[in-house]
């Protein structure tokens, strides 16, 4: 549905996008991750046809960038992280503006913008002022607003920026919504966790260059480098920290505070973090033996998990071979 082939944006000697290729399949939930300056909103702006590239082709649906944005807009919906509005215009009269440039008319009109405000759950605020509405509602309307010609594909900017937990909770929903309705979605976010949950494939860019793209799970994969596990012993922290130190296999022990509240008294309860290296010929049931061999009283051992919050570190940091 969407690919670019060796897309690349200079700004003068700026380099934004440097030879990007991307694929991404009807239907999919794109996830586009990265820094800020990364490259995200140059694709998207390109995508949507704001934005020429330097070189190389970005296409959609069969339809090339830059040569048939005619035909490329009526499948397109682009969701800026800022939307505007005129002054005093009522959120009925915002859509119908709206449906009207799409040459939808008549009853047709009506049932379209009544539709989207249904879908969007912003019905109660048809007759408000949008410049009086939240930030979140105001993005919502922005969605119902990409969504009066039925498009096959939605362009989404940070979405969430700014939103209250609320607001993002509703956007959330609202996007699992669309995903069902069988939209092809690209969404940049920094909010990596509801990305996790949105969506099936992401892409990792990083000063112009696309380092993943790829399924969550192989993300998550990539970026498992050893094992981390979480050790709370109840009592003389630095004794059993200094015996697992010594055990062929560990790569590095620290010892960090956990949250105010885990243990007696309120007072913050010690972990020791080991961090087990990747070739590492170790059975991670051998370090709690060794521990309740040496006397120490074992409170936690946990395997500390690979998110997509973790893996995007490791890989923008370059610890991911």
């Amino acid at each position: 549905m969407i690919e670019t082939v060796n897309l690349t944006k200079r700004y003068g000697d700026l380099i934004a996008l440097d030879s990007l290729n991307l694929g991404v399949e009807a239907g999919d939930c794109f996830g586009f991750i990265g820094p800020n300056g990364a490259g995200k909103t140059t694709t998207i702006k390109i995508l949507a046809t704001l934005l020429k590239p330097s070189s190389g082709q970005a296409m959609i649906d069969g339809l090339t960038v830059g040569y048939q944005n005619r035909q490329i807009r009526p499948i397109i919906g682009y969701v800026p992280d800022f939307m505007g509005a005129y002054q005093d215009m009522v959120v009925t009269e915002y859509l119908e503006f709206f449906a009207a440039c799409y040459n939808i008319h008549g009853d047709k009109r009506e049932k379209v913008v009544g539709d989207v405000l249904d879908l969007t759950d912003l019905a109660y605020k048809a007759d408000s002022e949008v410049n009086g509405l939240s930030r979140g509602m105001q993005q919502r309307l922005s969605v119902a607003r990409v969504l009066l010609h039925d498009p096959k594909v939605l362009l989404m900017d940070e979405p969430a920026s700014g939103l209250d937990p609320r607001a993002r909770v509703e956007m959330r929903e609202l996007l699992k919504e669309l995903r069902r309705m069988g939209k092809t979605i690209i969404i940049s976010s920094h909010i990596l966790s509801e990305l996790a949950e949105l969506c099936n494939v992401v892409g990792v860019i990083e000063r112009g260059k696309l380092l993943f793209n790829g399924p969550v799970a192989e993300i998550i994969r990539r970026a498992k480098v050893g094992h981390v596990v979480h050790v709370a012993v109840a009592e003389r922290v630095p004794a059993a920290a200094d015996l697992l130190a010594r055990v062929k296999g560990v790569a590095k022990v620290a010892v960090i505070d956990a949250e105010a509240g885990s243990a007696q008294g309120g007072a913050p309860r010690q972990i020791i973090q080991v961090s087990i290296a990747a070739d590492a010929k170790l059975d991670l049931s051998d370090l709690p033996n060794l521990l309740m061999n040496q006397g120490f009283r074992l409170v936690k051992f946990t395997e500390e998990p690979i998110n997509l919050e973790t893996a995007f570190m490791r890989l923008t940091k370059g610890l991911v071979q």
